[in-house]
């Protein structure tokens, strides 16, 4: 995790240091829909006068399948900032917490949101992070002094507890290894730690410390952030690109089944050269964006720069493709460790961050806990379409963070609250299918200082496995006005009735708190009756996910 890559200032870091001389926006664009004489139209009760409604009409095609989308997008992050592990999902003699440290109100509300994939140690901290300091007996760990958010550090949540957490919240540990303070042995040695089943030293003391059964840790990522100066350990791209090589060639060595995730830039020229090293032992290139702005229309325009971003990324990675699977020192040295498919995109680390900068400050006790609203919610939403839209090549999105600083879950000593951010991780992934159809909209659009041409309406639909359940997600970005929408299904029969779940409040500003914790939340109805030609209106800044079953 980093402290400066926001919307306002993303563009200025990557200028000083000539990383996105190449990046160029692309806006979003209207599509055309068929006419409604092909269609079978949804209805749904509308405002009783819709004379000076917008309108809007949306086309969906449930006989092509465009890809399966991974469901670990929808997954997050927890690195030891301010309060995301101590007071956050670790409080140790806390009556709110079980007999291991762990928060149970917050576990609740991560198996809830069904988090698939949890990202540890960092972000930063991971880049001055030894990972020996937390493990064994919690009286006799080390009491480190972070030099990465300057803060003193009890080590007692460590490797152990990580991975317990995640079996307890039903989510897969992503790992990442120290690029910065760290040496390729040290990471080669936390992965036999974690998945060693021999007779060998770190695996002995994994079963030493109480765990016989390997932890079968299978994401990890090859450092954090290297490229940025405000990073412990920072390298260039060939200096970065050597390292990973080595370190990723012995922790396949230990272990061949792990995925690895490289250390990825929105630039095309970092990219490029990290990956002809890294094409036949990576896994992943990871892409960090944080977005945000005091400004409606510029916030929720941005989502098109995180378009951009990963398009820059797959440009990489289709200029290095040519590379993979050519003869190499893994291929002859480890079976299997060829890559044998072409690496994807994982985004882990990505939100709303703008408000709170106070990182870097010493003695600040709770450092970013920046609070959400509706607004941001909107964005989060169009940030999972555009997921979805894209999951041919994302395949993994870790929203940063699970809590308290950046999070989607707040805490106290007594209790806790879901932010605005929660409810759309939440319903995508509790609602949304993993088959991917295509989406074509005609809208109207708004601009804003920087973006033109952005749609009001964002949509992505998806089918479940079976094809007999159609989801429609969709944002309406409009601050003030409902959008009359006709909703037409190619190729496909719907029901005779729907469900409609909205995520809304008072206003865009609205947000939750320990009071009002009910200001942004989830509501669901009955559409009612479908028959041809009839429409459905999407309130003002709402989200809203449609399902309904195909006869």
């Amino acid at each position: 995790m980093r402290c400066t890559l926001t919307s306002r200032h993303i563009a200025k870091l990557f200028d000083r240091r000539h990383f996105l001389k190449d990046a160029l926006l692309v806006g979003a664009g209207a599509w055309t829909a068929c006419s409604a004489a092909e269609a079978t139209l949804l209805s749904s009760s509308a405002l009783a006068d819709t004379t000076s409604l917008l309108s809007a009409n949306i086309s969906i095609d449930v006989g092509e399948i465009r890809h399966r989308i991974n469901q670990n997008i929808y997954g997050s992050f927890i690195e030891d900032i301010g309060r995301i592990i101590y007071g956050g999902v670790y409080e140790e003699a806390s009556t709110l917490s079980d007999d291991q440290g762990f928060r149970e109100d917050v576990l609740d509300a991560v198996r809830d949101w069904g988090v698939p994939v949890l990202r540890w140690p960092g972000g930063n901290f991971a880049s001055g992070y030894h990972w020996q300091d937390g493990i064994g007996p919690k009286e006799s760990r080390p009491r480190r002094y972070d030099l990465a958010w300057f803060a003193e550090k009890s080590n007692h949540f460590g490797t152990d507890e990580f991975v317990e957490y995640c079996r307890k919240a039903n989510a897969e540990p992503y790992i990442c290894v120290n690029l910065g303070t760290g040496s390729i042995e040290e990471a080669a040695n936390w992965v036999e730690y974690c998945n060693g089943t021999g007779n060998t030293s770190y695996a002995n003391l994994r079963r030493k410390y109480g765990h016989d059964e390997p932890h079968r840790v299978r994401y990890w990522g090859l450092g954090n952030e290297v490229f940025g100066d405000w990073q412990i350990g920072h390298k260039d791209a060939e200096d970065y690109a050597k390292v990973a090589l080595e370190c990723g060639k012995l922790m396949k060595w230990v272990d061949p089944t792990i995925q690895l995730v490289a250390c990825g830039l929105p630039n095309l020229e970092w990219n490029r050269v990290i990956l002809e090293k890294l094409v036949n032992i990576a896994d992943y290139v990871s892409l960090h964006d944080y977005e945000g702005s005091d400004d409606y229309y510029e916030e929720l325009g941005t989502v098109q720069r995180l378009e951009q971003n990963l398009r820059l990324t797959a440009e990489a990675i289709d200029l290095t493709d040519s590379l993979r699977g050519k003869p190499n020192i893994l291929d002859q040295s480890v079976p299997g460790t060829k890559t044998k498919k072409r690496i994807e995109i994982a985004c882990d680390e990505w939100n709303i961050w703008y408000r709170k900068h106070d990182l870097f400050l010493r003695d600040v006790p709770n450092p970013v806990e920046e609070r959400y609203n509706l607004r941001d919610a909107l964005w989060v939403a169009s940030a999972l379409n555009l997921f979805q839209r894209m999951g041919d090549r994302v395949t993994m999105a870790n929203l940063a963070q699970l809590i308290n600083s950046i999070g989607a879950i707040f805490t106290s000593p007594t209790g806790m609250f879901l932010q605005s951010i929660y409810f759309p991780m939440k319903l995508y992934r509790s609602q949304c299918g993993a088959l991917a159809v295509p989406s074509h909209v005609e809208s109207p659009s708004f601009s804003s200082k920087t973006f033109e041409n952005v749609p009001y309406l964002d949509v992505s639909s998806t089918l479940d496995d079976a094809k007999r359940t159609l989801s429609v997600a969709v944002v309406n970005r409009h601050k003030t006005d409902p959008i009359r929408t006709t909703l037409a299904i190619r190729n496909g029969r719907p029901g005779r009735e729907a469900t409609a779940f909205e995520i809304n409040g008072a206003s865009p500003e609205t947000e939750n708190s320990f009071s009002e914790p009910q200001n942004v939340k989830i509501t669901k109805k009955q559409v009612g009756e479908i028959s041809d030609k009839v429409s459905y209106t999407f309130g003002a800044h709402s989200v809203t996910l449609i399902r309904l079953n195909l006869a």
